[in-house]
Formats: structure tokens, sequence, C-alpha cells
């Protein structure tokens, strides 16, 4: 039995990592932080808690409970589109350019906690990343296993994270190297990854809202 558990969690790992591997709001603020910031652990350390948050959520039974209700969803994918186009906006005003000779950039998203804290609302505020997880986890989890259904959750999700926390570093920092010296090609690419997170922030609103259907 425990063979086909490590089996599932396998399985697991290379869907998991194929669906990391395509852009979206979490490449473009991997992208920016690599672009504006030194280092970009504390951008990604906030969107990997984010993604723990949302595990804890799914394995307590929560998610259910928010899925089923379209009011909360609603809120949910409201305040997380809003975030993001938010993100998105302030990203397109104020490009990324990277200084090789310098350390952060001198602006209001310079301290660690403000950064992580900015990575933890990308991940953590996404409604399709909890039906995602919601819809996904489920699936390489058994009922009859060894190990308790939660703890199974917990243990994919982790497994999740891991492959965020591999693609989304490598990202941050080749898009320093790369485009380092490229200042102009540098500030292009931060202003697409702002209009980038525009984009999902408003498919969010335009997919619930088509999903409520008429109100009447």
């Amino acid at each position: 039995m425990e063979t086909v558990e490590m089996a599932g969690i396998g399985a697991f790992w290379s869907v998991s990592f194929l669906l990391v591997l395509v852009p979206g709001a979490d490449w473009a603020y991997a992208i920016t932080a690599g672009l504006r910031h030194r280092s970009v652990l504390p951008a990604v350390g906030g969107m990997l808690s984010g993604y723990v948050l949302l595990t804890a959520v799914v394995a307590a039974g929560l998610a259910t409970a928010v899925a089923g209700s379209p009011t909360v969803l609603t809120a949910l994918t409201a305040a997380g589109a809003a975030y993001l186009i938010w993100l998105g906006a302030t990203t397109l005003a104020r490009p990324a350019v990277p200084r090789a000779e310098e350390g952060d950039q001198g602006d209001g998203s310079g301290s660690w906690v403000g950064r992580a804290a900015r990575g933890a609302g990308i991940s953590g505020l996404n409604p399709k990343a909890l039906l995602l997880f919601l819809a996904l986890l489920p699936q390489f989890a058994a009922r009859d296993a060894d190990w308790p259904f939660a703890a199974q959750i917990v243990a994919l999700g982790l497994v999740h994270t891991a492959n965020c926390a591999v693609v989304y570093t490598g990202v941050g920092t080749t898009a320093r190297r790369i485009l380092g010296a490229r200042p102009a090609v540098a500030t292009a690419v931060s202003r697409f990854s702002g209009a980038a997170m525009i984009l999902v922030g408003a498919l969010l609103l335009v997919e619930r809202l088509l999903a409520q259907g008429p109100t009447h």
C-alpha cells in the first residue's frame, strides 16, 4: 500500500511540475522581483507560504465549503482579482530596472516582509489556485490508504510547493542574470509582467461573472 501511495505522489509530482511551468501571475511576479531586487527569495517565499496556506485549507476541508458558496467564492475572486490588477498597475507605473551595483530599489516594495506579503497575496488570494488544489489533490489521495487522507493532501500540497520553489526561483534569478545588462529589455519585460497580472485579474472577474450567470 505504501508503494502505491508513493507512486501516486510521483505521478502527482509530474503533473504538478508541468502545471508550474505554465506562465501566469506567479511567473510575472517572480520576473518582476528578479529584476527589481537583489534576491528573489522573499518574493518566492511569500508565494510558497500562500500555497502552504491553500494546502492547509484543502486538508481541513474548508475549500469544499468555499467552492460550494457562490457568495464566498465571488468575494474571494473579487479580492484576488483586485489585488492582481493593483499589483500589475503599480508594476506598469514603476517598471523594474536591474541595477547590479545597488541593492533593492528604493520604493515601498523594498522590505523583505513587504515582498513576501505581496507574494503570499498573489498565491493565497488566487481562487483559481484554490479550485485547482480542490480538484487536483484529492485525485491523487486514496481514502483506504495507510496514511490519513488529510496527511496525503498535505504531502501532495508540499510537493507542489517544492515544484513552485524550484521553478519560480529559477525564473526570477534567470530574468535578472539575462536582462541585468539590458535595462531597456528588462523594462519592457517588467511592463509585460505587469500587464499579464492585470490580464489575469480581469479574466478571473470575467470567468466568475460568467459562472454566476443571470441573477434573475
